[in-house]
């Protein structure tokens, strides 16, 4: 299985579980149409509600089929030109109507479990956001609901993660939770939209279907979406700061993340020098 998800057969599997979207999608799409005219002719709210919830579950499936089709295309393109295996979130942002997008997959005490992103400067804003311990995505997982910030509002907002994500060229992110019932467990940042797709609805819709559907629902592939960071080496590294200067983990996890800041570094570079014994803090 290859590491960026973009086997032969997963691309055949993508292809498989799209289509099975598709029917899903179009199943309660129907069943959607047939409680919308029953509440035009009853106006019985629980029909009203049946409505809602099949025209809901409908966009989720569709949505999970444009995903799982956008890599699959682009895994039989990687399968008959070669060069470097497709990223699944590259799918994503391009169902986003961008180039970056990143998900950030936490814990009940907001702590980063997982990262993925869909090119260097996603990768890179999802960095300054874990090191800095603000931005988007994390505004987006405490209010529950989306945050859509652009040009001179982003160092308003974040005065220490906004100048910096500007430097990278972004000038416009909007955020929204992934959520399953009663719970959020992390968030998808779409920077710099199109004008045409910087939609909140859109990317909700993107958020559910992925949450539900395509991460933890009935379209998951395992080892599908490679390019994971699951920043184990991030702390690992602490863990031996915090032995070595006699302090608490969290303590030397804030050193870590401040050496790489200071220093202009992915974080997870950093982590590996010091794992490496090639760094030393303190």
């Amino acid at each position: 299985m290859d590491p960026q998800g973009g086997s032969p057969a997963e691309a055949a599997l993508a292809w498989q579980r799209a289509a099975k979207a598709r029917e899903r999608a179009d199943r309660n799409f129907t069943i959607a149409r047939r409680y919308e005219q029953l509440a035009l002719d009853t106006a019985d709210p629980l029909h009203i509600r049946l409505a809602h919830l099949h025209r809901t579950t409908g966009n989720r499936h569709q949505v999970a089929a444009e995903l799982l089709q956008s890599h699959a295309r682009r895994a039989g393109r990687w399968i008959r030109d070669g060069g470097p295996p497709p990223l699944f979130m590259t799918g994503v942002a391009e169902v986003c109507g961008t180039a970056s997008v990143a998900v950030t997959l936490i814990d009940a005490e907001q702590n980063q479990l997982a990262t993925a992103s869909s090119d260097q400067p996603s990768r890179g804003a999802q960095d300054l956001e874990y090191v800095l311990g603000e931005g988007p995505a994390r505004d987006a997982v405490l209010a529950r609901g989306p945050v859509d910030v652009s040009g001179d509002g982003l160092a308003s907002r974040w005065p220490g993660y906004g100048p910096a994500v500007m430097e990278l060229g972004i000038e416009k992110v909007v955020a929204v939770p992934l959520e399953v019932p009663g719970e959020c467990i992390g968030a998808l940042a779409v920077f710099d939209p199109q004008p045409e797709s910087a939609s909140a609805t859109l990317f909700t819709q993107v958020a559910d279907a992925l949450t539900r559907s395509v991460f933890l629902g009935c379209d998951a592939i395992p080892g599908f979406f490679g390019g994971i960071d699951y920043r184990a080496e991030v702390h690992q590294a602490a863990g031996m700061v915090a032995g070595r200067l006699n302090c608490r983990v969290a303590d030397a996890l804030e050193l870590v993340k401040a050496r790489a800041f200071s220093d202009g570094r992915p974080i997870a570079d950093v982590a590996r020098d010091i794992v490496h014994g090639q760094l030393k803090l303190g």
